[in-house]
C-alpha cells in the first residue's frame, strides 16, 4: 500500500471498530481532509488489493478481510523494469536508458514480460493517467482500435494515446481536450505495448 492507502484503512478500521459501520464518503473525506473522489479511488484501490470487501458497488457495507500471510505476499511480488520515459502530451526522444524496477503485486499485473514506461505530460489525464505516474506495458506489436499503446513514431519519439487505424493513416488520439489527434502514415508507428495498468504517482 502507498502511504495515503495505508493511513486510510488505518482510519477505515478504526471507524469499523467503533461506530460497526463504514463512513460516508462525507464524512471520511471531512474527516481525512480530502476530496470525496480521493476516498472513492482509495476503496477502490484497497478493494483491488482485497483488504476490505463492499456489498454491492455502492453500499456503504464494508468489511475488512483477512490480511494474507507475509510468505504468501512474498511469493505474489514481481518485479518489473522501468525501462525509461516516454511523453503523454507531445512526443518526446525515446531514451533507452535503464530506469530502474519497481515491485508490485503479480495478481494485480498478470501477463509475461511486462514493463514500465514513466509518463510525461497531460495528455491522457481524462484516462486516468497523469504526468509521473508509470504505465505497465505488455509488449506487443499491434493494437486494436480505441486501445490505449505505447509507440514509437518515425523510430525515435515515443508516445502513449489512443490507438486508431484509418484506412489511409494512423491516428492517435488524447484523451485531453487541450490536445489534437495527430494522423501518421503507418510506416511511421511502431507499437510497443498495450497499456495494462497505471501505478499513481502522488507527488507531483
Amino acid at each position: 500500500m502507498t502511504e495515503k492507502q495505508q493511513q486510510f484503512f488505518v482510519y477505515l478500521q478504526k471507524y469499523l471498530e467503533q461506530e460497526g459501520r463504514a463512513p460516508s464518503l462525507r464524512q471520511a473525506a471531512e474527516d481525512l481532509g480530502v476530496s470525496h473522489n480521493a476516498v472513492a479511488q482509495m476503496i477502490n484501490q484497497l478493494e483491488r488489493k482485497k483488504l476490505i470487501k463492499r456489498e454491492g458497488r455502492y453500499s456503504r457495507s464494508i468489511r475488512v478481510l483477512p490480511r494474507v500471510d507475509e510468505k504468501e505476499k512474498t511469493k505474489r511480488v514481481r518485479e518489473l523494469p522501468i525501462v525509461g520515459r516516454i511523453t503523454a502530451g507531445l512526443p518526446m526522444y525515446a531514451q533507452q536508458e535503464w530506469g530502474g524496477s519497481i515491485m508490485v503485486d503479480g495478481e494485480l499485473f498478470p501477463g509475461k514480460n511486462l514493463f514500465c514506461l514513466r509518463v510525461q505530460g497531460e495528455s491522457m489525464q481524462d484516462a486516468g493517467i497523469f504526468d509521473g505516474d508509470l504505465v505497465v506495458c505488455e509488449p506487443r506489436q499491434y493494437a486494436e482500435n480505441g486501445e490505449i499503446v505505447a509507440v514509437l513514431i518515425q523510430g525515435e519519439e515515443a508516445t502513449v494515446k489512443r490507438f486508431f487505424l484509418k484506412e489511409s493513416c494512423i491516428e492517435l488520439r488524447p484523451e485531453n481536450k487541450k490536445f489534437r489527434s495527430v494522423c501518421y502514415p503507418f510506416s511511421d508507428i511502431l507499437v510497443q505495448g498495450k497499456v495494462t495498468g497505471v501505478i499513481r504517482h502522488y507527488d507531483r
